[in-house]
């Protein structure tokens, strides 16, 4: 299907959906590719918005702040961040 043809919005999450589960890392990918296949097609504008400024960030870090062993900046502080944080990446792996 062409590009044209898809609407904006779910062009968008695939773009969001590759990106999150092409990191480099195979951990980065499970973590960050699982984290958007759980929530990505429930999440609204903000939610979305959120997850590509999280995309942007480094591998190392996201992975720091998923499981606590470093203190992720206050703009990805809320539920998102509380999510990632909580997710059951065992039960995700493919």
């Amino acid at each position: 299907m062409p590009e044209s043809a898809i609407a904006p919005l779910d062009l968008r999450c695939r773009r969001i959906r590759f990106r999150a589960w092409h990191r480099g890392t195979r951990e980065a990918d499970m973590l960050v590719g699982g984290f958007s296949d759980r929530f990505l097609d429930s999440w609204g504008e903000p939610e979305i918005v959120w997850f590509e400024d999280l995309l942007a960030e480094q591998d190392v870090d996201i992975m720091a702040w998923a499981f606590g062993t470093a203190e992720a900046p206050d703009r990805y502080h809320g539920p998102l961040l509380d999510a990632l944080k909580s997710l059951n990446y065992i039960g995700l792996a493919r």
